[in-house]
Formats: structure tokens, C-alpha cells, sequence
């Protein structure tokens, strides 16, 4: 089912909805005892565990110290540093020291390391959800001393230093083994920067759901995309699903050409049109698709077009994104179509079907939206001024819709940041398009496929686009299972 993700405000407003249905501090005692739980079974155990929380003021501070009291009544030697003594939540604190636990000031650097380097688990509760922007002293130095711990770390709904509603992390912040946030998935855990400080992501199911509103940003689930991934039918043929016309490559790069149409080929059984410079190439590597180098791009049965991968920036290739673009059929442009297109962005002004572009960062910022550490901001913004589905590409891929609907991927690896992926994922895309996909979902549910078939290409050591292609059949099953 597809997975909501929530900016504070929002998750600020169900929490207080949910608290007037409940006797006072329930909510938080069920944030202590769930993240304890949590805590008890990555440790495999609570008996004889060296528990270290850090402590900061606050809600987030509160959560943390009923965790550590659970913990610590379970039999753990638990030691809270409270960052600022006399500000503790009191509650928590109380009951800390009734299950004999113990609460220190923080003092010099060199106690703190000895205490989180004999730990096995370092609870941040530093700061929560209300806070943003870079730490403040000491808070700073606390969490590059806890990142160079050897134990498990684990961030109190959000990891000290990242924004919770963006990603950004402006400063040092805390590297999560794992989180565990608190009824809803905040949407700076997802993208940005602060992705890569979460570790592994858990939910704690509080009773929010009744109260919250529409998300800000959707993530799909693998059984998601299964749902929505073309199948063949008994009465199917070629042309069923939809023809998808692919004008990439040049003489120069007719490797991209062939990375889109196999990319294209591999997501759905229906045709592959190819028109360009590179038809050799194309019809050596997929005979299965009809080639032509010198045929009028026309949409004749097209039902959508992918444009852009090396062809080039001359006035042939303008050409060919020009008529592209004129023809009434769902398009998706990457690579040079870009580059092209943000010099003549008039091209969209007459268009009446969907367009996707899908950029890397250096090509987003030719369309002149400065891309800031907000990365949905900024492809929020870019998508409502040219009325365009916006494909940002990263480490957590982007997708907006011209309304302002945005999905987040998922799924995804390192090596996918390697020569002709992107070309790959342009040719999934156009063959979703194809299928009848309404813009935004096809950029998202080819972006998660993408990304499982780049796992999986992945395990067999450095990664090669064709070893992409060649992952999609299996990344299709991955999904359904």
C-alpha cells in the first residue's frame, strides 16, 4: 500500500487531535515503551546491555529517557548525558531514576567518549521534529563524538540535525544505524542528505492515522508497482500496449539509443519504434524492435514518445525534439533533449499531452531553478512553472506532478550512479507512458524499477546499464513476490 510521508506541521496537528482523546502523557509513554521494544530486539536482549541516551530538552528528550527507563528495568546499566541539566523532561527523567537509571551532566569530551565507546546502543535524543537548521553547541560536538562509536545507534523519530520536513543537514548530524519515528513517516527522512543519516526506518504505530491529513509526498511499495506494471493478456498483441516511438541516439552515441530501446523492451511485450542515426546498432542489439534512420518522425500508431539520450545538441537533433514535441502523445525527455529543450522552452508552451523531463542536477539548473538542499522545493517549483511532470534524479529520486503530487523512490543503489542507467530509465519510462500510464506514476513506478533492477544487477560486482536491462525481468518478479 502506498506509504504517506509527512511535513511536521501536519504530524504536529493529528498528535494534538490524538493527545484530547487520551489521559495526559499516554501518547509519550507509548513512544517509550514501543521504541524500547524496538531497541530490546536489535540488541537481542536488555539484561547486561550498556545503553548510552543522549539527551537533549524537550518532547524528543522525554521519549528517549522512558525508552532508556524501560531498558533499564528490564536490567540494561543505562547512563543519560543531559546536554542541558536544567531543562530535562521531568517526567522521564523521574522515572529514569526510579528504574535505576542514571542521569549526568555533560562535562568534558573525553568522559563522553569513554561512555558511548563502551555502549551498545546510543539513543539520540538530542533534538526532535520542532528542530531545525544546524546544532547548536554542544549538541554538535555530541553527535561527532556518538558517530564514531562502534555501537548501535538509533535516532528518536528524527536523527539530531536533519530538517524533517526537507533532508537538509547543515551542519553535523547524527548517523543513524536505525530510526524509529514516531505515527507517520516525516518526509526529511526520505530525501536529501538526510536519507543518508536515517540507517534502517521503522514506524512506531501510535493511533495517528484516523487524524491525518493528505501527505505531502507518496512513496510507493513493491506491491504497488506490481499493480501497476502492463501485463499481457490472452488476447493481447503487439500493438495492444501501446507503440512507444524512441527517437535517441546519433552517430556519436548510438549507445544510448540502445540502452532506451532496451530499457523499453524489457518493461512490456508491445512494439518499439526506433527512428535515428543509430537504427544500425539499435536492430543488432534488439531485432525485435522496427528500426528506421531516415523516417519522418511522426506519430502515426505512437502512443508516446522518449526523446533526448545522445542525440546530440546540432540542429538535427532540435529538429527531432521540436517535432517530437509538437505531436499530441505523452513524452518523456532526458539527456540532450534537456540541454535542448531549456533553451527553447517555448516547446512546451503548446503541448496539450503530459511531458516528463527527467534531469540530473546539472541539467535541472539549466532551466534556471536554483537546485537547493530542498530538493522536492526546488522540483516542486520547476514542474509548476513549466507545467511538466519533474523526474529529479538522486539518491532518492523525485518525482512531482505539474499539480504538485510527488512521490519519493525508494528503492536504489550507488551503483546505478554510472554511465547509460539514466538511458535505460528514459526507455522504462516512454514504454510505461506507452501503456497508458498517467505521467506522474509512470516516472515513479519506472524510477522503483529501476532501482530493484539496479540491486539486483548490482550483486554480481560493477554494474553496467546493460547489466540493468538485462535485471528487469527479475525486478518485475521482485515486486510481485
Amino acid at each position: 500500500m502506498v506509504i504517506g510521508l509527512y511535513e511536521v506541521a501536519a504530524v504536529r496537528t493529528s498528535e494534538q487531535a490524538l493527545m484530547r482523546t487520551l489521559p495526559d502523557g499516554a501518547l509519550m509513554d507509548r513512544a517509550g515503551a514501543g521504541l524500547a521494544a524496538y531497541c530490546s530486539r536489535w540488541l537481542g536482549r536488555a539484561y547486561g546491555a550498556q545503553v548510552v541516551a543522549l539527551i537533549g530538552p524537550g518532547d524528543n528528550g522525554g521519549d528517549a529517557l522512558l525508552a532508556a527507563a524501560h531498558l533499564a528495568r528490564r536490567g540494561a546499566a543505562v547512563v543519560a548525558v543531559a546536554l542541558q541539566a536544567d531543562r530535562l523532561h521531568s517526567r522521564g527523567a523521574a522515572a529514569l531514576r526510579r528504574a535505576g537509571g542514571q542521569i549526568r551532566s555533560l562535562s568534558v569530551d573525553s568522559e563522553l567518549k569513554g561512555l558511548v565507546g563502551q555502549a551498545d546502543l546510543i539513543l539520540d535524543g538530542i533534538v526532535g521534529i520542532g528542530a531545525t537548521g544546524e546544532l547548536r553547541a554542544p549538541a554538535d560536538d555530541v553527535v561527532e563524538v556518538a558517530n564514531d562509536a562502534p555501537g548501535l545507534r538509533v535516532a528518536v523519530d528524527v536523527p539530531s540535525g536533519v530538517h524533517p520536513d526537507t533532508g537538509v543537514v547543515d551542519g553535523p548530524a547524527f548517523r543513524a544505524d536505525r530510526t524509529v519515528t514516531f505515527g507517520a513517516i516525516k518526509l526529511g527522512l526520505t530525501v536529501g542528505d538526510g536519507r543518508e543519516h536515517v540507517g534502517d526506518l521503522e514506524v512506531l504505530d501510535l493511533g495517528l492515522a484516523p487524524h491525518l491529513p493528505e501527505p505531502r509526498a507518496w512513496q510507493l511499495t513493491d506491491g504497488d508497482v506490481a499493480g501497476l506494471l502492463p501485463r499481457a493478456g490472452h488476447g493481447d498483441d503487439k500493438y495492444s500496449g501501446g507503440i512507444l516511438g524512441v527517437a535517441a541516439g546519433s552517430a556519436d552515441y548510438p549507445g544510448a539509443a540502445v540502452l532506451s530501446v532496451g530499457g523499453a523492451l524489457r518493461v512490456r511485450s508491445s512494439l518499439v519504434r526506433y527512428v535515428g542515426p543509430a537504427a544500425y546498432a539499435v536492430s543488432t542489439a534488439y531485432p525485435e524492435a522496427v528500426c528506421a534512420d531516415a523516417a519522418p518522425i511522426e506519430a502515426g500508431r505512437v502512443r508516446a514518445w522518449a526523446v533526448g539520450p545522445g542525440l546530440g545538441r546540432d540542429k538535427r537533433a532540435a529538429q527531432v525534439l521540436t517535432d517530437v514535441l509538437r505531436m499530441d502523445v505523452p513524452v518523456v525527455v532526458d539527456a540532450d533533449g534537456l540541454r535542448l529543450l531549456a533553451r527553447r522552452r517555448e516547446l512546451l508552451q503548446r503541448r496539450s499531452s503530459a511531458t516528463v523531463l527527467t534531469p540530473h542536477d546539472k541539467e535541472f539548473e539549466d532551466f534556471g531553478v536554483p537546485l537547493s538542499a530542498d530538493r522536492v522545493g526546488a522540483a516542486t517549483e520547476l514542474a509548476t512553472r513549466l507545467g511538466v511532470t519533474v523526474l529529479l534524479k538522486g539518491a532518492a529520486t523525485v518525482v512531482v506532478e505539474p499539480g504538485g503530487r510527488t512521490y519519493v523512490n525508494a528503492s536504489g543503489t550507488p551503483a546505478l550512479a554510472t554511465a547509460g542507467t539514466g538511458d535505460v530509465l528514459t526507455g522504462i519510462i516512454g514504454s510505461l507512458l506507452a501503456a497508458g500510464l498517467p505521467a506522474g506514476l509512470a516516472a515513479a513506478v519506472g524510477a522503483h524499477l529501476h532501482g530493484r533492477a539496479g540491486q539486483l544487477a548490482a550483486r554480481g560486482g560493477a554494474l553496467l546499464a546493460t547489466d540493468v536491462i538485462g535485471a528487469i525481468p527479475a525486478a518485475r518478479d521482485s515486486v510481485a513476490d
